[in-house]
């Protein structure tokens, strides 16, 4: 995969599943990550245990973080800070480039 340049928005096809995560690149906790959503699926809450930001690269996301909800549509970068709890919904079928750091 080094060495090469990729269109990240058709490198994970869903077909007929609802969620898929290709994992592009790893060292220890750090990682870059792309996610394919359906829409109205859900990624449940969790914490992220790195410092992360998502990219959207194709449709829409709602990230929740307690009372907080934000909605980041394709072009538009979240970024958040380790140990906040969120949830993912996708409001459009969607895929993004998750960055954990």
């Amino acid at each position: 995969m080094f060495y090469n340049v990729l269109k990240a928005k058709d490198i994970i096809d869903l077909g007929e599943e609802k969620f898929k995560r290709e994992v592009l690149m790893q060292n220890n906790d750090s990682s870059l990550s792309v996610i394919a959503l359906k829409k109205d699926e859900i990624i449940d809450t969790h914490t992220s245990i790195c410092d992360a930001a998502v990219y959207v690269l194709d449709g829409e996301i709602e990230m929740h973080f307690d009372a907080e909800k934000f909605k980041v549509d394709k072009g538009e970068i979240l970024m958040f800070k380790k140990d906040a709890q969120h949830k993912v919904v996708s409001l459009k079928d969607s895929k993004f480039l998750l960055i954990k750091i």
